[in-house]
């Protein structure tokens, strides 16, 4: 999902086009989340792509130019509320931002569970990649050596990855740096 604040919107863009050359009708679950810039809500209107907005199928070209105005004045409203707001709790002494970091640097001695999940992941990857190894090994001895065709030649044989997804040649690369005799 692409937000409404941004005018570039790859996907929406994508569907005007097909809506256009296959006279389609574009349906938009709601207006004010569609955009809230007025000119491009306008310039959607101008367009030529019809679209019908699903919280109010009844609109028409008047209503869509008002409520464009609408949505860009409750835009720069909630921009205003949310300055203000942040502006406040900093007066207040409350810390701003993402301290994700600093837990992370606490962890290392106030949180042994994190390193302990940790280990536990990295066995658990070292184990996985000990099993597979001997099945590239064998792949290597049978004349294929290129990443690529250990690659092709597990997902022939049918062995996931860890995830159960397929396997690429920077995955077996992976396996081959991590099992490495």
């Amino acid at each position: 999902m692409e937000t409404g604040k941004r005018n570039e919107r790859p996907e929406l863009a994508k569907a005007m086009h097909h809506a256009k050359v296959t006279g389609a009708t574009l349906v938009v679950g709601k207006l004010d989340r569609l955009s809230r810039n007025a000119a491009f809500l306008l310039s959607l209107r101008d367009s030529g792509v019809k679209f019908v907005c699903a919280d109010m199928p009844e609109a028409n070209n008047l209503s869509i130019g008002i409520l464009a105005v609408v949505a860009e004045a409750e835009r720069e409203a909630i921009s205003t509320r949310t300055k203000e707001a942040l502006a406040a709790a900093k007066a207040r002494g409350t810390k701003l931002g993402n301290n994700h970091l600093e837990a992370l640097q606490r962890a290392g001695a106030g949180r042994p569970g994190w390193t302990k999940g940790a280990d536990a992941n990295r066995q658990a990857a070292d184990a996985f990649a000990k099993d597979v190894r001997v099945v590239i090994d064998d792949i290597v001895a049978g004349g294929i050596t290129s990443q690529s065709g250990i690659a092709r030649a597990l997902n022939e044989r049918g062995i996931a990855t860890a995830r159960g997804r397929g396997w690429n040649h920077v995955r077996v690369a992976r396996i081959l740096a991590r099992s490495d005799p």
